[in-house]
């Protein structure tokens, strides 16, 4: 699946957080966007994950050369991670299975997809453990164990590593490492790390006065 940004525009309270923002996220991989504070790359990673609107501008999917509407199917197909991840009142198991269980899925493919995610992520020793229990670097593996299991074909995170130790950073590093060198995931992450960018990403992309520049 392919991801054409065409002249974002995103306002807030009069104030213009993107402008003119374009890009062509089409081959496989990993991407990386960088800049201050408030220059918008959250506000991005929203409106591509289909959460926010642009106030302007086009947001076009592609299946090979087809477009695809912007409907619950598509909607199931990609995933935000959030800097901050939220975790339900229940076990690592049952956080894990909640997007599978509104699929309706049947519970021997969710005990199947869980485990694996679980493992993938260093996870699967918790399985049983109550969510809120875990330290902040495993609550934002635990994060990525979930959109993991819902199988997206593009995974926006939004600051990933914020507010963990190193060692959950290179854990998560290697995770995503691993996702973008399997080819079944487009990733589309921000942070504010420049030696994190150089070493996770395919391309890194700078926000600079609300627009997307190419880096590298």
């Amino acid at each position: 699946m392919k991801l054409i940004v065409g002249h974002i525009r995103k306002d807030y309270g009069g104030r213009t957080v993107l402008r003119d923002c374009s890009f062509a996220f089409d081959a496989p991989g990993a991407y990386v966007l960088m800049g201050p504070n408030g220059c918008g790359k959250s506000t991005f990673l929203r409106i591509c994950s289909l959460l926010e609107r642009a106030d302007a501008g086009d947001l076009l999917f592609f299946d090979d050369s087809s477009a695809l509407p912007q409907d619950l199917s598509l909607k199931r197909r990609i995933t935000l991670v959030l800097a901050h991840t939220g975790v339900f009142n229940t076990t690592v198991f049952k956080n894990v299975a909640y997007g599978l269980s509104i699929r309706g899925i049947g519970k021997p493919e969710i005990k199947e997809r869980v485990r694996k995610a679980l493992a993938f992520v260093g996870l699967e020793h918790k399985t049983g453990q109550h969510a809120l229990t875990l330290s902040s670097g495993e609550t934002q593996r635990l994060g990525i164990a979930r959109a993991l299991a819902i199988e997206p074909e593009m995974l926006f995170l939004d600051e990933p590593t914020a507010s963990v130790d190193q060692e959950n950073t290179e854990l998560i590093e290697s995770i995503i490492t691993t996702m973008k060198k399997d080819g079944r995931t487009m990733v589309i992450m921000t942070t504010h790390d420049r030696d994190q960018a150089d070493r996770i990403a395919d391309r890194v992309l700078m926000i600079e006065n609300g627009m997307i520049l190419s880096r590298s």
